[in-house]
């Protein structure tokens, strides 16, 4: 999961990030990945987050013209991945399921924790 301080990286920043990355009108599927473990979802530990959160993508909708299957629940459990996940984009620099960076603008690869 993210630990996060508000007032150095606000949730909206990190929302606006995912969606970017992600394709959130995919039902359980990501890439070429299939299957409910590949379903993408934003759990909350704090129930002010879960407000902006369902704001973030209630105003999103509108960007696409598939409905929003993304979930957004209380994070109840939470269980690190096996250690051959651990640091997946480091360990697999040609894999498939990378992050485009070259697509940020200067200003978003800054670093902003530092």
């Amino acid at each position: 999961y993210l630990e996060y301080n508000e007032n150095i990286l606000p949730l909206r920043m990190i929302l606006n990030h995912l969606f970017r990355v992600i394709d959130p009108t995919s039902l359980n599927k990501q890439g070429g990945d299939v299957g409910t473990q590949y379903r993408i979802g934003i759990y909350y530990l704090d129930i002010e987050d879960k407000g902006e959160i369902e704001r973030y993508i209630r105003d999103q909708k509108s960007s696409y013209l598939k409905k929003i299957v993304v979930e957004v629940e209380r994070l109840d459990k939470f269980y690190n991945a096996e250690e051959v996940h651990q640091g997946y984009l480091e360990k697999n620099p040609s894999g498939y399921c990378h992050i485009n960076f070259s697509v940020l603008k200067d200003h978003e690869r800054q670093d902003p924790i530092k």
